[in-house]
């Protein structure tokens, strides 16, 4: 199997709150149906992902050196396959994060580490020169590193997220992306004109992810653009948290294995089932966390 992975953006101490409906914006009163305490940040999300399925994955984030910091690098020492670089950001990400049954969310930022130029950026420079691929998430450490990343002349996938199309932040991510996804939470409409100009830009692969849909995607094979679908995989859900990064990482693993896009959605959609039946991030927290 070979090639590592190399990962770059956030990991976070997250606590879940389920309710029965988002708040609405007014004054008012509504009771919890539960809450936990967990990992969350989609880098982590993906670097578990990929171990999981075997692949060699070396994560490069920032987190603190505060009691959830500590935390947090404790579980994530504990992965097989997973190798942890850590830049101490002084304060570690924290997530308050409102939930439905539905997979609604809204996140509440309670702490953010400092992102800022450091020496370490050196370490994941070095990384990029012989991984197998690139991982490049939101964050300002990623954003400022792209220019290396391209140097490297590796692949770079990047997640927009719920992109709008619009936003200023994702774009040196989206120009610099051999491999885009994103879910089409934000975007108007069909999403397959979106992806057909991420296409036309210079990407490879295009992915959007709709939910219990499913995803489509776009490639570029042999001179000709090719369309895409995979359904979703039917799961009892317990929790969306994490889904959407399991269903990237089995992507890239199946691809970079050799698989073609179909077998490779396949595979995303069948690991993303498996984020979809745990309280955590992904099922290999379950006997990390409990």
């Amino acid at each position: 199997m070979g090639g590592r992975v190399v990962v770059s953006g956030p990991a976070s101490w997250n606590r879940i709150v389920q309710v029965e409906h988002l708040p609405q914006p007014v004054p008012h009163m509504q009771f919890a149906l539960g809450d936990h305490e967990t990992m969350g940040g989609t880098s982590a999300g993906k670097a578990l992902g990929l171990a999981a399925l075997g692949r060699p994955v070396a994560l490069f984030t920032s987190i603190g050196s505060d009691a959830d910091g500590v935390r947090l690098r404790e579980i994530l020492g504990r992965v097989d396959g997973l190798e942890l670089d850590v830049v101490d950001g002084g304060r570690t990400e924290r997530h308050l994060n409102l939930m439905t049954p539905l997979g609604e969310r809204v996140s509440i930022y309670l702490s953010t580490p400092d992102d800022a130029d450091s020496p370490d950026d050196d370490r994941l420079t070095a990384a990029m020169e012989d991984a197998a691929a690139i991982v490049l998430d939101l964050s300002e450490r990623s954003r400022r590193l792209i220019p290396d990343a391209r140097a490297s002349g590796r692949p770079i996938w990047t997640d927009l997220h719920d992109y709008d199309g619009e936003s200023e932040f994702h774009r040196p991510f989206l120009d610099a992306a051999d491999a885009v996804f994103l879910n089409a939470d934000r975007l108007a409409g069909d999403p397959l004109p979106f992806l057909r100009r991420v296409i036309d830009e210079g990407a490879r692969l295009a992915v959007c992810t709709l939910g219990a849909e499913g995803a489509v995607a776009l490639a570029s094979e042999h001179g000709a653009v090719t369309g895409h679908r995979v359904d979703a995989v039917p799961v009892e859900v317990l929790d969306t948290n994490g889904a959407g990064d399991a269903f990237m990482s089995g992507v890239l693993h199946a691809m970079l294995d050799g698989a073609g896009v179909d077998a490779a959605l396949g595979l995303g959609a069948q690991h993303a089932a498996s984020a979809l039946v745990t309280r955590h991030l992904h099922p290999t927290l379950d006997a990390l966390i409990g």
